[in-house]
Order: C-alpha cells, then structure tokens, then sequence
C-alpha cells in the first residue's frame, strides 16, 4: 500500500473516530446529529456540483439508501445518548461488515472462504470483550447491533448504487432527505439551541473522512483502504476513554482491537 494511500486512509479514521467522539460527547446527540447532516450536506455542495454524475438508475439506490441513513444517524444519536462510545462504536463498525459479508452471501447464494470465517469469528469474539459485564452492557450491545444492521444495510445497497453516479453527488442526494426530514423529527428548537462550532465540525469532518477514503481508493485497492479505514475502532475505543474518561478496561481495548484484526481479514480476503 503507498505511503500517501496509507496516510489518506489512517486520516480518515482518525476524522471517522474524532466525529463520533464529539457527537458522544453532546448533551443532546439528537440535535447536535441534525445540525451535523445539515453541515454535511452544506459542504458537499460544491464536490457534487463539480463532479455531477447521476443516471436514472441511481433513483432506487439512492431511496433504499436515504431511508437507510435516516434510520442510522437518528439510530445513532439514539445510542449515544444512553450508552458508552467504547462499547456502541466498535460493535456497530466491527458487525457492520460480518452482517454485510451474510447479506452478500444470501443474495449471491455463495459460500464463505475460510478468511472469512476466520474474519467474522475474531470480529464476534472481539465483540464479546468489548461487551464486558457493565450492568448495561446488553443492552449496549442490543444498540450497536441495530445500527450495525442498518449500516451493512446501506453498504450493501451502495455497493451497487454507486455504480451509476459518481461519489459526492450520490452522497449529497442520499443525505439530502436526512437532512430535511431528521431536523424536523427532532424539533426546530432544538435544532437552533444545538447550533455551534463543535456540531458543525462534526458535520465536516463526517464529510472529510468520506472523501479521504475516495482520495486513497484513487492510490490503491478497496480491501487495502477498507482494512486501514477501521483501525478507527482502536482510535475511538482510545479516545473514549482519553477524553470521555469511559472506564475502558484491557479486555475492552483487546476485544477493540481483534475487531479490527477480523475486519482487517474480511477486507483483505
């Protein structure tokens, strides 16, 4: 993998981590979520006016999609609220593609290789560290299921989609419904109240890690970027208990990071 390819992709999951880190951190995640999808959609504007590409075919990928990231970013703001970004983060991002990897494979009717295999029973393993035995932690990781869930749902769903638009502007139509339709779900008061440099940072860096890891899909392959890209699991478990003083312990950092490892193995495999 080249240097520069690396340094985008390790960006990208720096920015990935830091944003779910400021959004855990919120007193109100529904609000500050709703003025962070007003930012993203705010600046991706110009990338998608720029680099405007989108052919009828998109329209059914780009519904199941919007529907999908509503349901993830309110699903999301959700979690936050109630649970610990050092257990919701690396469940949701680490189940995510195991769930996506039994999608493909009921669609396609293909069998698993054994990489595979090995990847998705290191990510669950891995996940039943990070659960721990917090009076909570089920119910935690109920929450970080359900959003892994919808994640590999839209991944699926943009693996094809993808295919008939180019990136920001498929990304800005996706979101755009989001960002119309979750603000008013949440209240307009809120909204304002929530209105601040942290919330629209959040907004932007969403936006940035998104277009870091097109940049390194320009320097080398999927499964490369793809396996880099999650080493925001390590990052978000470290900065939760760095920054939120979350009471991190080293079987949640080692389950945190075998999630990586296995994930890492079902990218590269």
């Amino acid at each position: 993998m080249p240097l520069d390819a690396l340094g985008l992709a390790l960006g990208a999951a720096v920015l990935h981590a830091f944003w779910n880190l400021l959004l855990a951190r919120e007193r109100d995640t529904e609000a500050a979520t709703a003025v962070a999808v007003l930012s993203l959609v705010v600046i991706l504007a110009l990338p998608a006016a720029l680099t405007w590409r989108v052919e009828g075919a998109a329209v059914p990928y780009l519904a199941a999609s919007a529907a999908l990231e509503l349901a993830y970013i309110a699903l999301l703001a959700a979690a936050y609220r109630r649970f610990e970004l050092s257990v919701v983060y690396p469940v949701a991002r680490g189940m995510a593609p195991v769930l996506a990897l039994v999608l493909t494979v009921l669609v396609t009717l293909a069998w698993p290789s054994g990489g595979e295999i090995a990847g998705v029973l290191a990510v669950a393993a891995g996940v039943l560290l990070v659960r721990g035995r917090a009076p909570d932690s089920t119910a935690a990781l109920a929450a970080g299921l359900v959003v892994a869930c919808v994640i590999a749902g839209y991944t699926v769903v943009d693996r094809y989609g993808i295919q008939h638009a180019n990136a920001a502007p498929y990304l800005l139509l996706v979101m755009l419904g989001p960002a119309l339709v979750y603000p008013l779900l949440v209240g307009g008061r809120r909204v304002a109240r929530a209105v601040a440099p942290a919330t629209v940072v959040i907004g932007a860096a969403s936006a940035g890690a998104y277009l870091l890891v097109l940049l390194a899909l320009r320097l080398a392959s999927a499964p490369a970027v793809a396996a880099v890209r999650e080493t925001s699991v390590v990052i978000a478990t470290a900065l939760a208990a760095l920054v939120l003083r979350e009471r991190v312990s080293a079987p949640r950092i080692a389950g945190a990071v075998l999630v990586t490892a296995g994930v890492a193995v079902l990218a590269l495999t």
